[in-house]
């Protein structure tokens, strides 16, 4: 199987729907036909690629013609995209530590900033009182 075959058929609407129902279980082209607003041979044409692309399989039991997901196929297609899972769920992890260093940083930065400030109200606090002393001192008053 070609991962290009199998994704140029699941690139399709229709396909996905058809092999959504599939995956319930095996079922006949008039049956799988039924949701859809199109005739018999449509629908066939739709079962054709998704059967060229291994993604299903058709057989013949008597005069009724069941079709069924090709489950191999798919995990085909699941191993190929495990990687690039891999590789997002590492990129999210390193970029979800480095967005917490910056929020530490930030937090610690919000901290300084929250002590100078105090530190700047309480010199202002004690200010008149050190003006008032060293008027005492020198003998001046308040104006």
């Amino acid at each position: 199987m070609s991962l290009d075959t199998a994704f140029a058929a699941l690139s399709d609407p229709t396909r996905r729907a058809i092999l959504a129902r599939l995956a319930l279980g095996k079922t006949s082209v008039t049956e799988l036909a039924k949701p859809f607003a199109m005739s018999l041979p449509a629908v066939s044409k739709h079962l054709k690629v998704l059967e060229r692309a291994g993604l299903i399989a058709r057989g013949r039991e008597a005069q009724w013609r069941p079709c069924r997901i090709e489950p191999r196929a798919l995990k085909d297609i699941d191993d190929w995209l495990n990687h690039y899972r891999r590789f997002f769920d590492e990129s999210f992890d390193r970029l979800d530590a480095y967005l917490q260093k910056l929020q530490a940083q930030d937090r610690a930065k919000d901290q300084a900033k929250d002590r100078d400030q105090k530190r700047i109200e309480e010199r202002s606090n004690d200010e008149p009182n050190a003006t008032n002393r060293r008027n005492r001192r020198t003998g001046r008053r308040r104006s």
